[in-house]
């Protein structure tokens, strides 16, 4: 069994999540209905529909990645007003799909209940976190979802509390999985990032068998179309 959270790192509680009309007002704000192709009458009206669903703060409104993808969605992230970017060495971001074992609904608009950033498998690599995230019930989050969390709740991503999403897995020409798993943390403005993207958003990745002590699960119990 690996390790948990360091005794030097706390795990952090979050705020609740705003209610989902002001969820969609951020999305239209942000100009993501027209990205998918919806009107933001029909943003309204679906989270208008579904408000009261789950508890109180506890559900994530999030478009389905097939209307917009991830590459779309980073560039919306901010921080430190700086906006969020996918690192160079992962052109093909949009080709991570779900996992067989990761259904999403078929619809457009979907909600995401009870989102969790994992902090207590920090130091777990993916292929440790996984199963023992299904063993207690919930689902990894695919990135579009993890991007979708932090574009309402800025405070889901800080640094030494950052998340991975291995919900999304990129299977290759031979049916393997790319060893690569997705990421969302905070550049420290090195290397090929630059240093005018130092605290910026960034969607990267981390090998399936590495552990970071910075990094947790982001999971969910569920997911519901309203």
């Amino acid at each position: 069994m690996p390790e948990t959270v360091p005794a030097t790192t706390t795990v952090t509680t979050l705020p609740p999540l705003p209610p989902l009309t002001a969820q969609a007002e951020r999305l239209i704000e942000l100009g993501v209905h027209e990205l998918a192709g919806l009107s933001p009458e029909e943003l309204r009206a679906y989270a208008e529909g579904a408000n009261g669903v789950g508890g109180d703060g506890d559900v994530l409104l999030a478009v389905h990645p097939s209307r917009v993808p991830a590459s779309a969605l980073a560039p919306l992230l901010r921080r430190a007003d700086k906006p969020g970017f996918v690192v160079v060495d992962m052109p093909d971001v949009d080709d991570f799909t779900p996992l067989d074992t990761v259904e999403l609904p078929d619809t457009p608009l979907y909600l995401v209940t009870a989102p969790d950033r994992g902090d207590d498998m920090a130091n777990w690599s993916p292929e440790e976190a996984l199963p023992a995230l299904t063993a207690k019930d919930r689902t990894p989050l695919v990135l579009t979802e993890g991007i979708h969390w932090v574009l309402q709740q800025p405070e889901a991503l800080e640094r030494n509390h950052c998340f991975m999403t291995i919900g999304s897995r990129l299977r290759k020409a031979n049916g393997t999985f790319d060893a690569r798993t997705p990421a969302i943390w905070i550049s420290n403005g090195t290397g090929r990032d630059g240093r005018e993207r130092r605290d910026a958003p960034k969607v990267g990745w981390c090998w399936w068998g590495n552990r970071h002590t910075w990094l947790g699960f982001a999971s969910t119990t569920g997911r519901r179309r309203s």
